[in-house]
């Protein structure tokens, strides 16, 4: 009581245990789930042409909120309002970020919606830098994922896949924020639950009035299945990693996702790597990876 009337409140107890991991594990949590979401994007690809991006991101988030609500069990009346705005505003991001990244695969390669969408994680690093060689690191990746969305010839999009592209990043930065905050005021994956059910009800408009084939079995089963990829997994791993590492630091090592999916575009979807993609793709990586050094570095007594 007193705790409350001095204006911190807790985490709310959950179900889930709340476990604390090495800033290493965090590392290794967010490159699982960036492999996990740009793999899930590139199977996507022929649910979505059968099934619709609305519908199938409708589905899938439907089915990781069940998940996620059976293993957490939120109880709902003990949040207070602070809790209920964060995890509410998750949901909304998580409904951008999902929607627009699925919608703009349809029209845009890979590699590209997904260095568009850099620009989200990089804006939140950028917020915590100081001093003009702190920005090194930052300027390589985006150079790099400059390189990733040039094909060697020309920008390959349309209005449609850009304008998405850019509405994933917007959710993408937001996402990052509010994620690092849930999970500080939430206690195992309560919050995330919350989210979840959020983000689903929120498609839930959109995901019917785009609806045809919800009587098809086959939906079902791929959306079930592609959940766990995208977002049951992520999202998981990323709130535990969010709780080690500052949001700066995920945000920089978010620049490894665009040559993730450049490569699984290459791989899976037969999208062609030019030179200066491949060069894209060294730059990011050696940025991230310079980025987690100097974080380590500063970290050290």
């Amino acid at each position: 009581m007193e705790e409350r009337k001095a204006g911190h409140i807790p985490p709310q107890q959950g179900r889930t245990p709340h476990f604390r991991i090495s800033r290493s594990v965090a590392v290794l949590f967010c490159l699982a789930s960036m492999f996990s979401i740009q793999l899930g994007a590139s199977l996507s690809l022929g649910v979505m042409e059968n099934f619709g991006s609305y519908t199938t991101t409708w589905i899938r988030l439907c089915f990781a909120a069940v998940i996620v609500y059976l293993i957490a069990r939120p109880n709902f009346l003990s949040f207070d309002r602070r809790q209920w705005v964060a995890a509410l505003s998750l949901g909304a991001a998580m409904a951008l970020m999902t929607t627009s990244v699925f919608a703009a695969i349809q029209s845009a390669p890979l590699g590209l919606v997904i260095a568009i969408n850099f620009l989200g994680p990089i804006s939140v690093a950028l917020l915590g830098l100081s001093g003009y060689r702190a920005y090194t690191w930052p300027a390589l990746s985006l150079v790099g994922v400059l390189l990733i969305a040039y094909n060697g010839t020309a920008w390959v999009t349309d209005t449609r896949g850009l304008l998405f592209s850019f509405g994933a990043a917007i959710g993408w930065a937001g996402y990052i924020l509010l994620m690092k905050r849930v999970g500080s005021q939430f206690k195992g994956l309560q919050g995330l639950s919350v989210s979840l059910l959020s983000a689903a009800l929120i498609m839930t408009p959109i995901g019917l009035s785009s609806a045809t084939e919800l009587r098809n079995p086959e939906l079902f089963l791929y959306g079930a299945g592609l959940a766990i990829l995208v977002p049951l997994l992520p999202y998981i791993l990323e709130m535990q990693a969010l709780r080690q590492l500052s949001s700066m630091s995920f945000g920089l090592l978010m620049s490894v996702e665009p040559a993730i999916g450049a490569l699984l575009g290459f791989l899976i979807l037969s999208q062609a790597l030019s030179t200066m993609q491949v060069v894209g793709v060294v730059c990011v990586v050696a940025a991230s990876i310079g980025a987690l050094r100097n974080q380590q570095s500063a970290a050290k007594p």
